[in-house]
């Protein structure tokens, strides 16, 4: 990088995304002692973003939030790029690496609600607003007295149409409600033993292109290896689910010594059924203890119990 070329950070608009991307070259500075200006967030528009009056798992397929950010990183208009790990399909496109992983947030899901404390505490019938087929699939197996609809945009919006009356109570991530610094003021965590969240809940990565040894360098202080590693276990987990944002599969990794430890589920999309497993591995073993734990779910799992995507 030159003093006239500035490192060009690809993020999408909302501003949890912008956030995130702030995060990002805020890190990036502190770690190699450069100024706001050697650095430039170029927000993108995905297809996620402009899709926003149907439910994305009507329109099927998968990278709906990463898609055009990668193909501007592919093209050079970016240098990198920053995503929830949740949203990042486990395919990835050839000529892009993601090498880097900021340390992992809260992964937990955030019940929240102005009237009621807890998801137990809904009266029957009451609905509730989700846009996630796995959080719509695990409050419908816990509550299936309740009514779910469709809730898109970005936290700001979500908040807003429960203010508006469209529903009581929704499911945020803790971790972007703690990032916008607003999780003390509006969501309640939600124990992962009642709610297993998505498989890289909480986590960021970074992506470059495979070739560009300089952002590399640059990206190596900011890595985390324990993150790394839980994305590795969780990760490998979904690959063999063929997972993606339209199917009910949860996981999610803990650390512990020199051990990593692997809760995950799938569910019937309706809430109906759900099947869990759990296993640990030494922490070199993290993508084959993924592996592992989602053929043992694929064995118990009737052969029309995963929804598969196009």
């Amino acid at each position: 990088m030159t003093q006239n070329a500035s490192l060009k950070i690809g993020t999408r608009g909302s501003p949890l995304a912008l956030t995130q991307a702030i995060e990002t070259r805020s890190l990036l500075m502190a770690a190699h002692g450069l100024p706001e200006e050697a650095f430039e967030i170029v927000v993108i528009k995905t297809t996620a973003d402009r899709i926003q009056d149907r439910a994305l798992r009507d329109v099927g397929g998968k990278g709906l939030f990463t898609r055009e950010i990668e193909n501007a990183l592919l093209d050079g208009t970016i240098d990198m790029a920053v995503h929830c790990v949740k949203d990042v399909p486990v395919e990835r496109p050839e000529g892009l690496a993601l090498g880097c992983h900021l340390v992992r947030e809260d992964p937990r899901d955030a019940f929240v609600s102005s009237r009621w404390e807890s998801l137990w505490d809904l009266p029957e019938g009451a609905v509730v607003g989700t846009s996630s087929v796995r959080r719509r699939a695990q409050l419908l197996h816990r509550r299936p007295d309740l009514a779910i609809v469709d809730f898109r945009g970005n936290v700001e919006t979500r908040l807003k149409k429960l203010e508006d009356g469209v529903a009581v109570a929704t499911l945020l991530a803790v971790a972007g409600l703690n990032r916008l610094h607003m999780s003390g003021a509006v969501g309640r965590p939600i124990d992962t033993a009642d709610m297993l969240p998505a498989v890289g809940q909480g986590a960021l990565m970074i992506e470059r292109r495979a070739d560009d040894a300089h952002v590399a360098e640059l990206l190596a202080p900011l890595d985390d290896a324990a993150t790394g590693c839980q994305m590795a276990a969780e990760r490998a987990f979904l690959a063999v689910l063929d997972g993606s944002c339209q199917t009910p599969i949860a996981g999610l990794s803990e650390i512990i010594g020199n051990r990593i430890h692997l809760r995950g589920e799938i569910l019937r999309l309706d809430g109906s059924e759900v099947i869990s497993a759990s296993g640990e591995a030494d922490v070199a073993d993290a993508a084959e203890l993924g592996r592992r734990l989602a053929r043992q779910l694929l064995d118990q799992a009737p052969s029309d119990f995963l929804v598969k995507t196009l």
